[in-house]
């Protein structure tokens, strides 16, 4: 993947990539704002075509995302909280996996910045909180205590 981003004047930008280009607007959108909805997207387009590969459909679909960051520079992102909302013609369970998939295994995005962000979801599936305030399994700069393990005596 190549992105160039070329100065058009004051402080707007052409961003050009192999298959498109837009303008970046800043300081109307900054490019965090940006990178946020990049991510947000990213896990969208999952929760669209999982379904859809499998047979189901996902109707009203809104994601949104609230991120705590740094008060210094560099204003990285600490914690990350994704709401999803949509209607499908699935049971919870499987809405509900439609969305940790996205999470921990097909969201380059989300992948990218797991290791440093703590993130967290919700999951609001034809009306109803199915999960609440989530934790990713993986992630977040910090290790999963799996408790003490033992191995198979010889």
């Amino acid at each position: 993947m190549k992105i160039t981003v070329s100065h058009q004047n004051e402080m707007k930008f052409e961003a050009k990539t192999e298959k498109s280009s837009f303008i970046i607007d800043c300081p109307q959108i900054s490019p965090i704002e940006y990178f946020l909805s990049g991510i947000i997207t990213c896990s969208a387009t999952d929760v669209v075509m999982l379904p859809k590969q499998q047979g189901y459909e996902v109707k009203n679909l809104e994601v949104s995302g609230e991120v705590v960051r740094n008060e210094s520079a560099p204003r990285k992102f600490n914690t990350l909280h994704l709401e999803y909302r949509f209607d499908s013609n699935a049971d919870d369970t499987l809405a509900a996996r439609w969305v940790m998939a996205s999470l921990e295994t097909y969201c380059s995005t989300i992948n990218t910045i797991r290791d440093t962000t703590a993130i967290s979801y919700t999951i609001i599936h034809n009306g109803n909180v199915i999960r609440e305030n989530e934790k990713m399994i993986s992630g977040g700069g910090s290790s999963v205590d799996f408790g003490t393990l033992q191995g198979c005596n010889a």
